[in-house]
């Protein structure tokens, strides 16, 4: 079995059901992974911001640090890897406010929302997710079953 890490502003993607996708240290950033159960095709971004018209030149360096650019990238490699629309479950977690910006940024509350927003205009389901809160998460994408583990701070570990 392979563990997979994704850094911050990052993604990975596999076909190998003996792989794990994990990430760390989820605050205010989104954790989203996408999984189809047929063709055992699963993968993880960590998204830092919600829209990359913020920092328009920051895009072409790295797309998975925003939720509207790097979102649609883990959709396309996972189809290019066999999975289908049709099948795949989307969970996802983090989104948290775990820093007391007195809501000056409140970049949680925009990530959820604008994950919310894109998935809705594609006509994707959001199965399960784990948003909010003041702690930070670690989530691990189990692509053997689909599970999606959720540890936050140093409480117990839950499954979506």
């Amino acid at each position: 079995m392979g563990k997979i890490i994704v850094g911050v502003a990052d993604m990975q993607i596999s076909d190998n059901s003996e792989d794990e996708i994990i990430t760390y240290s989820l605050g205010s950033c989104l954790g989203l992974i996408i999984f189809d159960p047929v063709a055992k095709v699963g993968g993880m971004v960590h998204a830092m911001l919600p829209d990359s018209k913020i920092q328009l030149g920051r895009v072409l360096e790295n797309p998975y640090k925003f939720i509207d650019t790097g979102i649609p990238l883990l959709f396309k490699t996972a189809y290019k890897l066999g999975a289908k629309k049709s099948r795949i479950i989307v969970k996802a977690a983090g989104c948290g406010r775990v820093l007391n910006d007195s809501n000056l940024f409140n970049i949680g509350k925009r990530n959820e929302a604008a994950i919310r927003k894109l998935l809705w205009k594609n006509n994707v389901l959001l199965k399960k997710s784990d948003f909010g809160g003041n702690k930070s998460r670690t989530i691990t994408l189990s692509l053997k079953t689909g599970e999606l583990s959720v540890r936050v701070g140093r409480e117990g570990t839950t499954v979506l």
